[in-house]
């Protein structure tokens, strides 16, 4: 036993000595990913835009109060999320970054109090701290809305307004979802075409072929790759976490053992796909395709370059099941959100079917040469 694990450390230190004597392999685990950040990240760094994400929490049954939603549900502004119904509904979606802010109306809004002749009342917008400048814009545009409705009513007094409430939390930026994603993209990078590149050309060289007249078995070889792959990945990662805080003011809120553990399954999770790719292929021709239909589906449905619950809801149930999905989701909730792995049991669960399930057929379609 002791024999075997001397070859597996020895294969993994050759394996990732010629990753880094490679500079482009280099390029494609460290620099490409890198690029990509720079490039996304400064897409999604901007707070500001045309049109609010908003939730309105209407605790009043008068008319006013129903006209009033009304009228904000056709705005070309506004996008009203009507499916949220409770403030703490609201809350949750904006520490997610899903609204800009929340319009909360009292049970008083519209109607008329007594000794009045008019309606009146106190809409309020609910904010995140980092959301300051959309609520700021969106409280401008409610008090030029109000101030036009007060004018039927009377011409001194302003009898509708709206003021501000901020919650004592931050949510989530676009970049957070971004960077989340990012590490899922350069997991893919290095657990994917890492293997299928290699392996076909090892194959061609023959040394694949001499490796197999040796007592090496093929769950050594798997090993030794896995170990030299996680090393070099986790500092790939190290690159783009390190990238992201100083460039782009990154806020790692979770724990950094928790996420360097599962960054180190979702690896091993991705690896798999490339080992049973590369070794069932003879040759770069015959991988190339297999490898697209399975890579451009998770690229564009585990949630790497846009967040999921844009997605209609059955396609959402559907890109849960991915390989990568969960990766990025456990990557996302530890983070930025500060999650535990306990937390996040049913990703990690999802992570180690997939690791049985890939591994198994690796096992089975790999070939010497």
């Amino acid at each position: 036993m002791k024999k075997s694990f001397y070859t597996i450390f020895t294969l993994a230190k050759i394996n990732t000595r010629r990753v880094f004597r490679d500079r482009v392999a280099l390029f494609f685990t460290i620099g490409f990913p890198l690029i990509f950040l720079f490039v996304f990240g400064s897409l999604n760094s901007g707070s500001g835009s045309a049109s609010f994400n908003v939730a309105i929490i209407n605790q009043s049954s008068s008319t006013f109060a129903k006209d009033f939603i009304k009228t904000a549900t056709d705005s070309k502004i506004l996008k009203v999320h009507s499916d949220v119904m409770t403030l703490a509904q609201a809350e949750d979606k904006m520490s997610r970054s899903e609204l800009d802010a929340t319009i909360t109306l009292p049970s008083t809004f519209g109607q008329t109090l007594p000794g009045a002749t008019y309606p009146s009342g106190v809409a309020t917008v609910v904010y995140t701290q980092n959301n300051q400048a959309s609520a700021s814009a969106l409280t401008s545009i409610l008090d030029s809305q109000f101030k036009a409705i007060n004018t039927r009513f009377v011409t001194n007094v302003t009898p509708f307004s709206v003021t501000t409430k901020e919650l004592n939390q931050k949510s989530l930026s676009p970049f957070d979802y971004t960077f989340a994603g990012l590490l899922g993209f350069a997991i893919i990078g290095m657990g994917i075409f890492g293997p299928i590149n290699v392996f076909p050309e090892l194959k061609k060289m023959g040394i694949l072929r001499r490796l197999s007249t040796t007592p090496l078995k093929v769950w050594q070889y798997f090993l030794a790759t896995m170990l030299g792959q996680v090393f070099v990945g986790l500092i790939s990662l190290a690159f783009l976490f390190v990238a992201a805080i100083i460039f782009f003011h990154l806020n790692v809120v979770g724990n950094y053992f928790e996420l360097i553990f599962l960054l180190i399954i979702g690896i091993v999770c991705i690896l798999g796909i490339g080992l049973a790719l590369g070794g069932w292929a003879k040759n770069e021709r015959q991988v190339a395709p297999l490898s697209n239909i399975i890579v451009f589906p998770m690229l564009f449905l585990s949630g790497t370059f846009f967040p999921r619950y844009l997605m209609p809801d059955w396609l959402q149930h559907i890109s849960a099941f991915l390989p990568l999905t969960p990766i990025i989701d456990g990557i996302r909730l530890i983070a930025t959100e500060g999650k535990h792995l306990i937390d996040i049991l049913p990703q990690i669960g999802l992570i180690g079917v997939w690791i049985v399930v890939i591994y198994f057929v690796a096992f089975r379609v790999f070939r010497w040469e």
